[in-house]
């Protein structure tokens, strides 16, 4: 009989997700924490019992090996897999799911190793194949994707008949001390910010199309609640290819996010400097790809927790239509950065994310949620996740706007 969660990656995020898995030890009943780097599983697995007293297993595995996905999974004998290693991986994972029979559930769509581009189409496509193992794939578990995707549905299912535009406002008034520092992975959090802008619309004919800009060519001050106006970009999120997709009547939606002046000033000097490129190049006749090197450079996320102090805003501003009248909310989560760090060890970013993870691996286990084959996370009933959000330290509240 199939039993326990299955955790695979050991970052920041990990690191969150784990110990809230441990704190919900009555849900999960056991717990395995595996990643290439079997030190990083060993270190969180030695905190959680100091600080709980609960005991997980931890294992080494690399997650490009479906091979070996598949014989630590039958080793393990999970009910579940939750991936929080790199987005790279998230197919190779997922066949080793539908193998094994297993649930999955992750926090990002895939994203091409060395294409700068991320999207669901390769993710969705998979659906058959879940179908036919008879298990559940959830994607897109974090908080953007994830718990704003749960906003949505939650907008749509107790607030609007239609809901015509959605903004999706995500802000890290966080300050490490660093010079310059990523909150995630440097890898996929520079790949995202440098690329072009975009955002969903109904053209004059109803159909949806894509809108490009340059990248943060598209600006925005929005007052955020508890941390103040702060100016905001407009960037592509993944999370706008399935609410596009998903949420009825829309006609509009984008997605921007806060970054102060010298996060700006450093990334565009990377940039030109080719320091963010993601193609090989020779050094003192060594191949190394730019960005990889620049991400060992660079802080570890990880270790952000203990010097980061402030806030996160992380909402919905929604504009639609009740009862034929025209309607507008604002749906947000405010966290701590230390609060998070004195909780998990880890800063708000990657609480943020690890904690909508394990509510959504949660509702799975427990049945609450059940769909066999792909599904995003709007595609759910919201109201259980918005009730745990409440008991797992990620309160909510929505403000009614003009």
């Amino acid at each position: 009989m199939k039993k326990g969660i299955l955790i695979i990656g050991a970052g920041g995020v990990s690191r969150v997700a784990t110990v809230k898995c441990a704190m919900n030890i009555d849900t999960f009943e056991k717990i395995t924490l595996a990643s290439r780097t079997l030190r990083k599983c060993e270190m969180i697995q030695k905190e959680i019992k100091e600080a709980q007293n609960v005991d997980i297993d931890v294992a080494c595995v690399d997650a490009d090996d479906v091979p070996a996905l598949i014989k630590l999974i039958k080793k393990v004998n999970p009910k579940q897999v939750l991936n929080v290693a790199l987005p790279y991986q998230d197919l190779t994972i997922m066949d080793a799911c539908t193998a094994c029979g297993v649930d999955y559930i992750d926090t990002a769509n895939y994203e091409h190793p060395n294409e700068a581009k991320f999207e669901y189409k390769e993710q969705w496509a998979k659906d058959a194949q879940f179908k036919e193992a008879n298990v559940n794939a959830l994607l897109g578990s974090g908080f953007d994707p994830g718990v704003t995707g749960v906003f949505c549905a939650y907008a749509a299912k107790h607030y609007f008949d239609e809901i015509h535009t959605i903004d999706i406002m995500d802000c890290n008034d966080g300050d490490h001390g660093y010079a310059f520092a990523t909150n995630f992975n440097p890898e996929i959090n520079l790949r995202e910010v440098s690329a072009n802008g975009r955002y969903w619309q109904r053209n004059e004919k109803g159909e949806g199309e894509w809108i490009e800009t340059k990248p943060l060519e598209v600006k925005m001050d929005w007052d955020y609640p508890q941390v103040g106006v702060k100016p905001s970009y407009l960037l592509y999120h993944e999370e706008l290819e399935s609410l596009s997709k998903n949420i009825k009547g829309i006609q509009r939606i984008r997605f921007f996010m806060t970054f102060g002046d010298s996060y700006i000033q450093h990334m565009n000097c990377l940039q030109n400097v080719g320091m963010l490129g993601i193609e090989p190049v020779m050094h003192q006749g060594q191949e190394i790809i730019p960005i990889e090197f620049l991400a060992t450079l660079l802080p570890d996320p990880a270790s952000l927790g203990p010097r980061t102090v402030g806030k996160t805003n992380i909402g919905c501003v929604f504009e639609g239509i009740k009862d034929g009248v025209k309607k507008k909310i604002y749906i947000y989560n405010v966290c701590d950065h230390q609060e998070c760090y004195k909780e998990t060890g880890g800063q708000a970013v990657s609480f943020t994310t690890g904690v909508p993870a394990m509510i959504g691996a949660k509702l799975l286990y427990n049945g609450t949620w059940s769909a066999k084959g792909v599904y995003n996370i709007e595609e759910f009933d919201p109201d259980p996740f918005m009730e745990e959000m409440m008991n797992q330290g990620l309160p909510w509240n929505i403000q009614e706007m003009d």
